[in-house]
């Protein structure tokens, strides 16, 4: 596509979602609002009654899976709407009106949890002989009974229901100030080329050659974003502020356990995750001292970190050369996941391109009815592609989980969520390693796959690190001010990078630039699901149809059982650091390789 970024109404349509797939009209979305409105009465008249039969526990579980169905297709259309052009405030109210039908109807339902922990045991255990169907909702009562301490009365269990709305504000507000309002200056290349410099654009821009250009890109965004480095520190404030109530009040010991507790991920996984990394940051320095070398430079600053380096080796990928180089790499995982993966190009799943007041970044939506969305905004390059690959890992997780699993244990958790689109990604790098013996070409994709290795278990465990900082100074009554946090970042910036790299100032602003800081302890799994998904991967070249049939088995696992126990079914045990340590051996392994090649 041209450099010139396009209003939505000006992208072609084949490269726009098709959300009529959902609502075939504003109109017919209005129309299932109203409907949905009217539910939350239908949702309160099954309270005081969940433990008196069987029959009704079961009809209780029936409606809730109805409801959750539908209430996910109400967002899902909104929150696409909004994504596609975050300015247009029509779809932000819709966005609004949904969340707000979400949480009244989950308000009304705030009865259930202290119910279904009322019920003696002995009495469930006839329950589920009287009523056999309820053995699809005996996880989903597990579920509940297993936090039984930290679910408060019925009325607490109210009160915190309808704070669920306020709860979001914080990233909400982070989010419509990223997308919406935050505009940066233009930069100008040393040929006179002018580029519009956005969240979408930066690291695109940042992979010239042209180090001078490099040094504009990042000290023009970062200028500008330190001019509102107060109102994001705020922003930040209120969202661990937010975090220490909801977990002070459900007894939990800290932020990070509360929000780890919802997905049965031990608290240690993650600190595992920090020390094991920190062991391993001699390999991260190596890489630091290569790419210097490499870029043949004095210094290395942080505006040389994303451009490659083989530059010259870079080739332009246009879109339908991406699809059909991943539809050849993930042929290894079967005829019916490439089925699937045709559906979704040829079906309009993915919205494609960047556009005026689009969303940065890309996502899978996880609504799989009736099927996943994907969001990117395509460049036409070598991240690009493996962007696609990930997001539809992502997408066709979800599309499997909810074809196989009831609704009730459909959806996946978080600490899951990033093995099936990074398994994708290494699937890809493997076979685009395949098919080359040029040495330029391949030391050029050996550098992204250290890229990967950098920006996903080193970069990410670094963000959580810091997340974990945010949220220990919160428990301490500390506030999050801005300049706190940039030093903190900045210390945590030379730690990671080592002694070979410069930690310019504006890195120090980096953390005003992650929406993942909203999303309450979730860096951490891109480095633990790189991992898995390493030895996934590795495992499926290896074994070929048995890997791939157990790794399918994860796929279609849902969350009908906890995450480390799914991950064991596809051959990986993560409550140890044995995929981390092994992971970076690899690193290393690649690191050995590129000097080789380089010389």
């Amino acid at each position: 596509m041209a450099k010139e970024i396009l209003k939505r109404s000006e992208v072609p349509e084949e490269f726009t979602w098709n959300l009529k797939d959902i609502f075939e009209s504003d109109e017919a979305w209005l129309a299932e609002y109203e409907a949905l409105k009217e539910l939350p009465e239908k949702v309160a008249a099954f309270r005081g009654k969940l433990g008196e039969s069987a029959a009704n526990l079961l009809e209780f579980f029936k409606e809730d899976d109805e409801l959750n169905v539908r209430l996910e297709m109400l967002y899902g259309y909104a929150s696409c709407k909004c994504d596609q052009d975050t300015a247009n405030s029509t779809y932000q109210d819709f966005r609004g009106k949904a969340m707000s039908v979400i949480v009244a109807i989950s308000s009304a339902g705030a009865y259930a949890s202290p119910e279904i922990m009322a019920i003696p045991e002995e009495t469930l255990n006839r329950f589920y002989e009287e009523e056999p169907e309820l053995e699809t909702y005996r996880r989903s009562i597990y579920s509940v009974r297993r936090r039984a301490e930290h679910i408060l009365s019925p009325e607490c269990e109210a009160i915190l229901s309808a704070a669920g709305e306020m709860s979001e504000a914080p990233q909400t507000i982070s989010s419509t100030f990223e997308n919406a309002d935050l505009k940066f200056p233009s930069v100008t290349d040393k040929e006179g080329n002018t580029y519009p410099l956005t969240g979408g654009s930066f690291v695109p821009l940042l992979e010239s050659p042209d180090q001078e250009f490099r040094k504009q890109v990042f000290e023009t965004y970062y200028n500008r974003l330190g001019e509102f480095k107060n109102t994001v520190a705020a922003t930040l404030d209120a969202q661990f502020k937010q975090l220490r109530f909801f977990a002070e009040t459900r007894k939990y010991p800290s932020t990070l356990a509360a929000s780890l507790d919802r997905t049965e991920v031990p608290t240690e996984v993650y600190t595992n995750l920090i020390e094991a990394v920190h062991a391993n940051l001699d390999k991260m320095y190596r890489y630091v001292a290569l790419r210097k070398k490499m870029l043949g430079v004095d210094e290395l600053h942080m505006y040389d970190v994303y451009t490659p380096i083989v530059a010259d080796a870079a080739e332009e990928i246009p879109f339908e050369q991406a699809k059909e180089t991943v539809l050849e790499a993930l042929h290894v995982l079967g005829d019916d996941y490439v089925a699937l993966l045709k559906e979704g190009f040829e079906n309009r799943w993915i919205d494609v391109y960047e556009n005026e007041g689009k969303r940065g970044g890309a996502y899978s939506s996880g609504n799989s009815w009736p099927h996943p969305y994907v969001l990117l905004n395509h460049k036409d390059n070598l991240d690009s592609q493996f962007t696609l690959a990930h997001e539809m890992g992502h997408a066709l997780h979800s599309y499997h989980s909810c074809k196989y699993q009831p609704v009730s244990t459909s959806g996946y958790v978080i600490f899951v969520a990033e093995v099936a689109s990074t398994c994708n990604e290494v699937l890809l790098m493997r076979h685009l390693l395949k098919k080359t013996t040029d040495k330029r070409q391949r030391a050029y994709l050996i550098n992204h796959f250290l890229d990967q290795f950098k920006g996903t278990i080193y970069r990410q465990t670094m963000f959580a690190e810091f997340e974990l900082e945010m949220g220990r100074m919160a428990e301490n009554g500390e506030s999050l001010t801005a300049d706190a946090l940039s030093a903190k970042y900045h210390e945590l910036n030379k730690l990671y990078f080592g002694p070979d790299m410069i930690s310019d100032d504006g890195i120090a602003l980096e953390w005003a630039r992650i929406p993942h800081f909203f999303y309450n302890y979730y860096v951490f799994q891109y480095a633990t699901g790189f991992s898995a998904a390493v030895a996934i991967a590795n495992r499926i070249l290896a074994e070929g149809e048995p890997a791939v049939a157990d790794y399918k088995k994860f796929l279609s696992g849902g969350s009908s059982t906890d995450p480390i126990s799914l991950l064991k079914i596809a051959g990986v045990d993560m409550s140890t650091p044995d995929p981390i340590n092994s992971a970076l051996k690899l690193f290393d392994e690649l690191l050995d390789e590129m000097e080789s090649l380089v010389g």
